[in-house]
This record gives structure tokens, sequence and C-alpha cells, in this order.
């Protein structure tokens, strides 16, 4: 019984300590997701997610599903209506690792919108 009152603390501390970690990564993910889209994106979509570029659309909030798709192989997922009935798009079979930080950094564009 005496203990409880003792681990509270502790575990109040380690619950704030899990969450800045937590928002230091997220943050170095978005990060290097804006990099990512900087060099690998920019040519087609705009340098703002948020708007359509010269010949890609706006990719904002885009979900890593489609990402997968559509980055690797040109394709859609099952169930997805395109914005733009295009296959102008080449895969990018390279920026797989990467792929997870570029959905953050679109998801972040989104919600900043």
């Amino acid at each position: 019984m005496w203990a409880l009152p003792l681990l509270a603390p502790l575990v109040a501390a380690a619950v704030a300590c899990s969450e800045g970690v937590t928002s230091d990564s997220q943050a170095a993910l978005v990060k290097r997701g804006q990099q990512v889209y900087a060099i690998n994106c920019t040519a087609c979509h705009a340098p703002e997610p948020t708007l359509a570029g010269p010949v890609g659309p706006a990719v904002a909030g885009s979900p890593l599903a489609l990402l997968e798709a559509k980055v690797l192989r040109n394709e859609y997922p099952p169930g997805y209506t395109p914005v733009r009935s295009t296959s102008a798009m080449v895969p990018f079979a390279h920026l797989e690792p990467d792929l997870p930080a570029l959905a953050a950094y679109l998801a972040a564009a989104a919600r900043s919108q």
C-alpha cells in the first residue's frame, strides 16, 4: 500500500518522457519526409504539397497505402479514386525505406492547411 504513492510520480515521469521521445521522433520523421519530398517530388508536384503541381496533383494527406502503391508501382490501392487519371508517374523504388517519413510529412502538411 505504501508503495503506490511513491510509484505515482515515477509513472508520471516515465509517461512524460515517453511522450517527449515520441514527439521528437515524430518531428524528425516529418523533417526527413520534407527532405525526401523536396528532393524527389517537387519536379512534378508543387513545392507546397497542399497545392497542385505542374504535372501532379496536390498530395498533402496522402496515406501510406497510396504512397506505397503509387510511388513503388505506379498503381492505385484497390477502391481508390484518383484525382487525376494518368500514369505519367514513374516508380521510385529507392524511396521505399523513406515512405513512412514521406507519409508523416504529407499528413503534417494536411493538418497545417
